[in-house]
């Protein structure tokens, strides 16, 4: 079952604990269980020490920034601050430039690709919450994918919401809510996002 048809799936406990839930793809508690929390404070944790270390020794920094993600290939180029949720389900390709302020919410897994340019002031969005109160209110959720293809350029201050691709060498102009999947090479902005180019 892929991940787009788990997203309409009712949620319902299992056995497994929710870390498992969301490593798989699952609907989890995001609140529920000590797993969850402990791995997100250490990623907070580290987030927070890479970005105070990067004025001193950037180059320590970006060691220790990229210890935390799932990969993370030469070369990346980044500026403090930086804060993601859970560095297991983030990877970054080679040569890859990320300015001042991402944040990355959520267990979805999110890919960077190859030469990827990410402005200041970037959101990468991967949970989705259900629409029906209970579960939403019993702090159910899913974390959906998030592609960025390698060669693409996200401008400063750019939304990407759940489940969105975005394809090799497109351009996201600063200030773009991305709702939906953008095509390789294509040029967007605005909010919802819409082609421009």
């Amino acid at each position: 079952m892929t991940w787009s048809q788990r997203k309409y799936d009712i949620p319902v406990e299992d056995g497994r604990t929710h870390l498992e839930r969301m490593r798989a793809g699952d609907w989890f508690k995001y609140r529920a269980g000590p797993e969850l929390a402990e791995l997100q404070m250490v990623t907070k944790r580290g987030c927070r020490e890479a970005s105070s270390l990067y004025w001193d020794d950037p180059e320590a920094a970006t060691l220790q920034l990229g210890g935390l993600l799932l990969e993370c290939g030469p070369g990346l180029d980044w500026r403090p601050d930086f804060f993601i949720e859970y560095g297991e389900r983030v990877r970054i390709g080679s040569d890859v430039f990320i300015n001042r302020d991402l944040v990355v919410l959520g267990g979805g897994m999110v890919t960077i690709g190859d030469r990827a340019l990410i402005g200041p002031g970037t959101r990468l969005y991967t949970p989705n919450h259900s629409t029906d109160l209970a579960l939403r209110s019993a702090g159910w959720e899913i974390g959906m994918p998030i592609t960025i293809g390698a060669d693409a350029w996200l401008g400063g201050s750019v939304v990407v919401c759940p489940g969105v691709t975005i394809g090799e060498g497109a351009v996201v102009g600063a200030g773009a809510v991305v709702t939906k999947d953008v095509a390789p090479g294509a040029s967007v902005a605005g909010n919802p996002a819409r082609v421009i180019g």
